[in-house]
């Protein structure tokens, strides 16, 4: 009873926590929809019975564990503003004698409220979105009614969303428990080690050699193994490259700097390379399986050229096409979205170094500068880093695919320009001039 008084009393929406509280509870909005419609549409390729009905399965499900891990950022994104936004008013009671466990239950209470808030809204907004995907052909036909889940399915989607904003607040207090006098005074900065790159760069080496094997692989299902290994160890190995990468992104920078809009990027990006690697993941990662699965489907479409379209083998190519086209957008949908609530956290976070800075003199014009530039430095180096390794690792399949389907490789390519450019969209949401006004 005194856990749900104090969470109660401490989660009362104040004109501070308003606009956070309605950002995180969107946020999982957005969430639940989206994995309401994949499952969706991952369960709909069983309308449709051929020869073929068990790689569309496999290639559906690959899809939804590649749109796991965007989907998974934005999750934690909006669990983290949830808890930045009380992270004071936490460690305060820590500091006057609350137990762990109590500061515990408060987060989980508030976070899962929240999160219950935002998935039913969620399914809200499926039910508007799913006539217009219904409309999305696979197969030769469009999906329709087939988008249409089980309510026991939208239950668990809705339970499981809740859970999980519960554990990621609960985790994400250990600052607080541990220390919460660091956490009330934000001294806690996270320093990426070199090592991460030695680790990598076998790992690299392993997922070469493993992408290597599929050419001498007869059976579709250990070619499936194959593949789905690989794209774990490289999704594996860009989460563990990633901070130190953006840190080194974010020296070199430093050392560039020409204008104080610049030097202050630049120390954002340092300030925590950890945090800024989270904003920018989904695109390195979204950018790692257009190259890789996109040179795939491009090549598919090739050879699909001069065959019946309606046959199985000509639709499989169409549809191949069109699934990694919507993992992307799906995927940069999701990264676009975290980065703007991530943005509205750091925001509140410097709010007091904003207004120190306009105070002796510095416009906000340059501080805005500051901000684009601490997001969309690390966007684009990670991006273009992440293609280049990608490209790389399947440099045959690749090539093929850009001499033999240059005009779906461009597509591929202009859908990332896209989504780059809708990130940049996002960083514009969470201006620095709002943080002035209040």
């Amino acid at each position: 009873m005194r856990t749900l008084s104090l969470a109660w009393l401490l989660g009362k929406p104040s004109r501070g926590r308003r606009g956070p509280l309605l950002l995180t509870a969107g946020a999982y909005t957005l969430v639940c929809a989206l994995v309401l419609i994949v499952t969706a549409g991952a369960l709909s390729f069983d309308r449709v019975q051929n020869e073929l009905t068990g790689m569309y399965q496999v290639l559906a499900a690959l899809a939804v564990v590649l749109l796991v891990v965007p989907l998974a950022v934005l999750g934690a994104a909006a669990a983290r503003l949830s808890a930045r936004s009380q992270d004071t008013r936490l460690s305060t009671v820590r500091l006057l004698g609350g137990t762990p466990g109590l500061v515990v239950g408060i987060t989980m209470l508030e976070s899962a409220a929240t999160a219950l808030a935002g998935a039913l809204g969620g399914v809200l907004l499926y039910a508007a979105m799913a006539p217009a995907v219904g409309l999305v052909h696979f197969q030769g036909s469009a999906i329709g009614s087939a988008m249409w889940l089980d309510p026991r399915i939208i239950a668990l989607v809705i339970a499981g969303v809740v859970l999980v904003a519960a554990l990621s607040g609960a985790v994400g207090l250990r600052k607080i428990i541990v220390s919460p006098l660091g956490v009330r005074n934000r001294t806690v900065t996270p320093k990426p080690r070199w090592i991460r790159a030695v680790v990598v760069l076998g790992l690299i080496i392993c997922i070469s050699l493993v992408f290597s094997v599929i050419g001498s692989v007869a059976s579709l299902a250990i070619m499936v193994g194959v593949l789905l290994t690989g794209f774990a160890m490289g999704i594996g190995a860009l989460n563990l490259v990633g901070p130190w990468a953006v840190a080194l992104i974010g020296k070199a920078k430093l050392k560039k700097a020409k204008s104080p809009a610049q030097l202050l990027a630049a120390r954002m990006i340092l300030e925590n390379p950890a945090q800024a690697w989270r904003q920018v993941s989904g695109i390195a990662m979204t950018a790692f399986v257009a190259v890789v699965g996109g040179s795939g489907a491009a090549l598919m479409n090739s050879t699909g050229t001069g065959m019946d379209p309606n046959s199985p083998d000509a639709l499989l190519a169409t549809d191949v096409m069109t699934g990694v086209l919507l993992t992307i957008a799906v995927s940069f949908i999701s990264v676009a979205c975290s980065t703007a609530i991530t943005q509205a956290a750091a925001t509140l976070d410097r709010a007091d170094l904003y207004a120190g800075l306009h105070k002796l003199g510095m416009e906000p014009a340059v501080m805005e500068s500051a901000r684009v530039g601490s997001v969309m430095a690390p966007v684009i180096g990670m991006g273009i880093g992440s293609i280049i390794v990608s490209a790389a690792l399947v440099f045959p399949l690749a090539g093929m695919a850009i001499i033999f389907a240059p005009l779906s490789v461009a597509v591929i390519l202009v859908t990332l320009v896209v989504g780059v450019l809708a990130v940049r969209g996002a960083v514009a949401m969470t201006p620095v001039s709002q943080t002035l006004a209040h």
